[in-house]
């Protein structure tokens, strides 16, 4: 029951209507009997959102695209690492002193950590905006070595400068001799879920693929790469552990992950049928 003592947090993004962090998150409030809530700020202001936090003990936000970037100089204070990353994801409220942090690189190490040691693996990252950002930063502290491509070649080659990385054009990516791949673009993502971010003639050379995209769930990158005998990982798994550690923070409590994950799935699910089920409505 949400009463004048409930905590509040939630997510901070433009667009944020589709997230499914809060089905994450209430799933694990609920599982450990805090009078907390979790919800979507569609954002037109980031300063004015920002400030909203303090006037009204906001407790922690997570947030998301566009702003992982801009909001940096609106916090009070920011953890090392996130500095490092140039991107925050996580902020948390200490009486009124906002706190940034990025947890989006212990997703996706997690998430890898699974299946795979990373230390002395080669990586493979496609993409090299924000989230591949956090997954090299994240490798790199693991002990991984790193490849990067993107069809903006000058970016890639600016993140591979900043970071220490090797900078590949995309017609050269025979030639890496990465053995885990990582798709951190949007490519295969609904309603383009037909669409592949790499030749599938290449994913014979990897041991293991990880999709960032989870809608769809299974996309056709991760079906090819089965296919071809690579194990996968799908995106849901980044989300949920960056989450994990996200609540951790703002909680100091041990967060639930199986409770959060079996959320995940099923908002994910449920979204996936009510959209089909409306697809079929306004067929004539």
């Amino acid at each position: 029951m949400i009463d004048g003592s409930t905590l509040i947090y939630g997510i901070l993004g433009r667009p944020v209507a589709h997230s499914l962090s809060p089905a994450m998150h209430n799933a694990a409030f609920r599982a450990l009997g805090l009078n907390a809530v979790y919800v979507a700020f569609p954002v037109t202001d980031l300063r004015q959102a920002v400030a909203g936090l303090r006037g009204l003990a906001i407790q922690g936000v997570s947030v998301t695209i566009p702003f992982k970037e801009d909001i940096i100089p609106l916090l009070d204070e920011v953890e090392p690492r996130a500095a490092r990353m140039g991107a925050v994801n996580t902020v948390v409220n200490r009486e009124g002193r906002l706190m940034g942090s990025n947890t989006d690189w212990l997703g996706a190490v997690a998430a890898l950590q699974e299946k795979t040691p990373i230390a002395g693996r080669h990586f493979l990252i496609l993409g090299a905006g924000g989230a591949a950002r956090a997954i090299a930063f994240g490798l790199l502290e693991e002990g991984g070595r790193v490849s990067i491509t993107d069809i903006d070649m000058p970016r890639a080659q600016g993140l591979a400068r900043e970071f220490g990385l090797e900078a590949l054009p995309p017609e050269a990516l025979g030639q890496c001799p990465a053995t885990i791949l990582i798709n951190a673009t949007p490519v295969g993502m609904e309603p383009h879920d037909a669409d592949m971010p790499i030749d599938s003639e290449l994913l014979d050379r990897f041991d293991l693929v990880m999709d960032i995209v989870y809608r769809p769930l299974t996309t056709r990158l991760l079906k090819e790469a089965a296919a071809q005998g690579c194990q996968t990982i799908d995106g849901l798994k980044m989300l949920l552990y960056q989450g994990v550690a996200q609540f951790e923070l703002w909680t100091g409590r041990e967060a639930p992950v199986a409770v959060m994950s079996q959320a995940l799935y099923t908002a994910l699910a449920e979204a996936s049928e009510n959209k089909q089920t409306s697809q079929e409505q306004r067929k004539p």
